[in-house]
């Protein structure tokens, strides 16, 4: 028996843990985590150790398949590659060619490897319409980031400059439970705090980061900026910000001065149940324990109000003298000669070039929520069925599972079921997928060949195929063989992804199979950048006040606005519905609607869970495990597991996002059952980003 280990990197999330595959007979076995990987020490989650059965699973989809009866009736006949490829080609050359190539939508999920290659293909095809999730995940940081400071700040844990954080302020990011987020793996995290860094948490929900906090801030859900916005307050009114900085980099602090008046900490202590003296206490420690840095996550990207809450907390940073600073938020410099795909968009790879000038405007939606880059999925339904800028008639869906991610899934079935062709990538058969016409079997991450850089930015590594299972085929070489199908192979001149990888690498000296061996390439850090070259916004400064915000119609400083529905804008349904629901808290079983079918993951978490405080649930006749269900003032209804805990405040539930049930009947599987987005539909979004309200409305509970 043959016995083999390969190094490579996991991508049961978005791809940054380095792995050991441990082959017996070309077999994958087992797999542990990489100690010698920078990125990761060693560290692994369940999901990585899950991705053997994920690769044999039975249910996986292994032939492109072609629909035979009626959508929905799940009746699929299997094709050839050429045969299925061939049929997509042709029909979405036709719409182009009848309709316009805006009548061609893409969809994907949450960020892949194929991602930018998938927009490369849809500039390339000329439609600007892109349908996905980053209005409410990491989007909205990207945008305000580069409007605010003009990159990306990141936790500097690596200590690269000699230093690491010497306090951490945890927002709305559950890291440790999840394993991996935005590039950054929890080891990192976890390693900063034993040794010694203070904490602050900020989180509606006692996480095990919470628990061990110096301070926990329980906000209430929807409230950060206000949050943020009296810690401002504190820090200004006590001039315990970085005034060197202030003077020599910021714009606007001046004016900042004048509207922190209005969020004293004993007014936002009314906003968000935090008490004022844990709000100064907490601004203190932050403002004055130096290095710090910010560990955020999706929390601060879903709501009314996400867009100035994120801005508010950049400029947390940015005045306490914590930006691109050794351990504190670092701009990432990326590895020289290697085309890397993030976080910025990299035009060598995307092409944006290659839509016309008017194509922007032609997008669904364009300039309602200026600052987002995809469409808003109430949008997407509403041009669908009212066939109003204009008739969608083509739907590409790349790895995402859109009647589970999305608000409005059963007017979404509507929407799936009114356009005339879809075609769907994916692992397994899901609800989305049976309502497509074409589906296309994906390679799981052992089957990939790859340079994962997603998040990361300062390094590149390798990924290394391992296995083939059926004639599943790699995301990036199913849009090499249809772009050459559709006269874009111009634009897509690679014949597979050893190809597309040398590309990537053609400036390091080094092939892929060269660079294998390596592992690892890294940028060569370094910090305030700044002092150089100014930050990368129109002013060259770090922009508190931000003119281009004015410009657009929107406030050029961050403010607050109270959720849509909450105890105190609407006071009359919180009679009705009083318990303020927050949804999407990370486990770090499954990555978003993945891995239900998995059953060692399965088991884990078997069951969707509503978490609901003791007292809360004593009221309500309701008992630890019992099935409730939980109903919006929208009309939907779902049924999730009790799971009390003392970790909630009373009056508030937290609901686990994601669910639908791979072993009930197709073609639904259960997704209108548990899926919390059948309750959050019809609510008002950000004005600048399109972001919806997940974290914060109302509902009522009671026993099924």
């Amino acid at each position: 028996m043959s016995e083999r280990i390969v190094r490579s990197t996991c991508r049961g999330c978005h791809g940054v843990c380095g792995v050991l595959l441990h082959l017996k007979d070309d077999k994958l076995v087992k797999v542990t985590g990489d100690p010698d990987s920078p990125t990761s020490r060693g560290y692994i989650c369940v999901k990585g150790k899950s991705a053997p059965e994920l690769l044999y699973h039975h249910d996986r989809l292994k032939y492109p398949m072609k629909r035979s009866g009626d959508r929905g009736e799940n009746k699929w006949q299997r094709i050839t590659w050429d045969e299925a490829l061939d049929t997509v080609s042709a029909e979405l050359l036709k719409v182009k060619q009848d309709y316009g190539a805006e009548s061609i939508v893409g969809a994907r999920g949450t960020g892949r490897p194929y991602y930018v290659l998938f927009h490369r293909f849809l500039n390339s095809l000329g439609t600007p319409n892109r349908l996905g999730f980053a209005h409410l995940c990491y989007g909205p940081r990207l945008i305000a980031s580069a409007m605010t400071c003009g990159d990306l700040p990141v936790c500097d844990y690596y200590g690269f400059g000699g230093i690491k954080p010497k306090c951490v302020l945890n927002w709305g990011c559950n890291l440790p439970e999840v394993g991996a987020s935005d590039g950054m793996c929890s080891s990192q995290l976890t390693r900063t705090l034993n040794e010694g860094a203070k904490l602050i948490v900020v989180d509606p929900r006692k996480t095990k980061l919470a628990d061990a906090a110096d301070y926990w801030l329980q906000i209430r859900p929807g409230t950060d900026a206000a949050l943020a916005l009296g810690m401002l307050h504190e820090i200004i009114q006590e001039g315990l910000f970085d005034e060197d900085f202030v003077n020599k980099w910021a714009i606007g602090f001046k004016e900042l001065t004048e509207r922190i008046k209005e969020y004293s900490p004993e007014k936002v202590a009314e906003i968000t149940w935090v008490s004022a003296g844990d709000i100064k206490a907490a601004a203190r420690l932050y403002s004055t324990t130096k290095p710090a840095c910010l560990q955020w996550g999706v929390g601060v990207d879903q709501g009314v109000n996400n867009f100035q809450t994120i801005r508010s907390l950049l400029i947390l940073s940015g005045i306490t003298g914590n930006m691109d600073v050794p351990g504190g938020d670092a701009f990432w410099v990326p590895p020289s000669g290697v085309v890397v795909q993030a976080p910025r968009i990299n035009p060598d790879i995307e092409l944006p070039d290659m839509l016309q000038p008017d194509s922007k405007q032609k997008m669904i939606g364009a300039g309602k929520y200026k600052l987002s880059t995809t469409i808003q999925p109430g949008e997407f339904i509403n041009a669908v069925l009212t066939e109003k800028p204009y008739p969608v008639k083509a739907l590409f869906i790349m790895g995402s599972n859109l009647l589970i991610g999305h608000s409005d899934c059963l007017r979404m079935v509507q929407a799936l079921r009114k356009i005339d062709f879809i075609v769907a990538a994916d692992l397994f058969m899901t609800p989305t997928t049976q309502l497509a016409d074409i589906v296309l079997p994906s390679a799981s991450w052992p089957e990939t060949d790859d340079i994962p850089d997603l998040h990361m930015v300062w390094c590149v590594t390798a990924r290394t195929k391992v296995a083939s299972i059926g004639e599943c085929r790699d995301d990036k070489e199913i849009l090499f063989d249809l772009a050459r199908r559709m006269g874009m192979e111009d634009c897509f001149p690679w014949r597979d992804a050893i190809e597309y990888c040398d590309w990537v690498l053609k400036d390091t000296g080094m092939t892929f199979r060269e660079f294998q061996d390596v592992g690892i390439l890294k940028g060569d850090m370094q910090y305030k950048k700044y002092e150089k070259a100014g930050f990368r916004t129109p002013s060259g400064k770090f922009e508190i006040y931000c003119s281009a915000l004015k410009e657009m119609g929107y406030d050029p400083l961050p403010g607050y606005v109270e959720p849509p529905e909450s105890p105190y804008s609407t006071p009359d349904l919180f009679k009705e519905y009083p318990l303020i629901t927050t949804t999407g808290a990370r486990t770090q079983v499954f990555f978003h609607s993945e891995g239900r079918q998995i059953e060692s993951l399965r088991r884990l978490n078997p069951d969707p869970k509503v978490e609901i405080h003791p007292d809360t649930a004593k009221e309500l006749s309701i008992t630890n495990g019992d099935w409730v269900w939980i109903e919006s003032p929208r009309g939907g209804r779902i049924k999730q597991r009790a799971s009390l805990t003392d970790g909630i405040a009373l009056g508030v539930i937290s609901v686990q996002h994601g669910w639908w049930f791979p072993e009930k009947e197709p073609w639904e599987y259960g997704f209108t059952e548990s899926n919390c987005n059948m309750l959050t539909h019809g609510m008002p979004c950000d004005p600048q980003t399109g972001s919806e309200p997940w974290r914060s409305f109302l509902c009522k509970i009671y026993k099924v």
